[in-house]
């Protein structure tokens, strides 16, 4: 089952005071070309498809424009919210919207339900988690000790018992160890971070919130990276997206 995965959008993002909007419609259109080039099962957005809680017009159009074009090739979306992002903005009139083929990750309540696809190999399920914090998780377990971020992602993953051979996470958090760019938002201490470990049960887990693309050693996790340059400290970096193919279990 082939994924294209993608995310770190920031559609209406300003660099310097100027706007990058027109730079953003250029490169969906090219991811655009990729998905019908590649024709991948489905296509996974990890956070961060704004660039701020509330976003310009300009850049909701831009976003309604994009997602249409990928439900008019019949390419099932997956979308879950960064940092960034509003979750309830970003998941409104999302069970409207899954009729089209276009799943947004909602308002994180502590349920967690598996997307199933089907291909020769058998059944995969998608998890969709949007980006969360203790104090998220902590409202709805208040008995759990939940302290820090990787208490956090465990305890919300409980609920992502495996519902198919192959079990592919969504996800949008701080991975240890991960390289960061100047334009991410930057947790004082490392407070943010999360251990790999809790990403282990799943085949592949698309991650979103760092803009340098990157694999996660030790485990099948990737950051696809932000698919523009949003400072200086990325300027030598090659922007890409990624595809990724998952035939049986543990393979890709």
């Amino acid at each position: 089952m082939k994924f294209l995965h993608l995310g770190d959008l920031h559609i209406g993002k300003r660099l310097n005071n100027i706007s990058l909007l027109e730079d953003q419609r250029y490169i969906l259109g090219q991811i655009l070309d990729i998905a019908r080039e590649e024709q991948p099962d489905a296509v996974l957005i990890a956070g961060d498809v704004y660039d701020r809680t509330l976003p310009p017009a300009e850049a909701v159009t831009l976003l309604d424009d994009f997602l249409t074009a990928l439900a008019g090739e019949k390419i099932p979306v997956f979308l879950i919210s960064g940092n960034h992002d509003s979750a309830e903005r970003l998941a409104f009139g999302g069970r409207l919207l899954s009729e089209g083929g276009v799943y947004l990750s909602p308002v994180y309540d502590g349920e967690l339900t598996p997307h199933l696809l089907e291909d020769e190999y058998g059944t995969v399920a998608v998890w969709l988690l949007p980006f969360i914090r203790p104090a998220h998780v902590r409202a709805v377990y208040p008995d759990a000790e939940i302290t820090s971020y990787t208490q956090a992602v465990q305890t919300a993953l409980t609920q992502a018992a495996p519902a198919a051979d192959r079990q592919v996470l969504v996800a949008h958090q701080f991975v240890t160890g991960a390289f960061r760019s100047d334009s991410e938002d930057i947790s004082v201490g490392g407070l943010d971070n999360v251990d790999r470990a809790a990403f282990e049960p799943f085949d592949y887990t698309a991650l979103g919130h760092i803009h340098s693309p990157q694999q996660i050693p030790g485990v099948l996790a990737r950051y696809c990276g932000s698919p523009l340059k949003y400072s200086f400290s990325e300027a030598n970096q090659q922007k890409s997206v990624v595809l990724i193919d998952i035939k049986e279990k543990g393979s890709l």
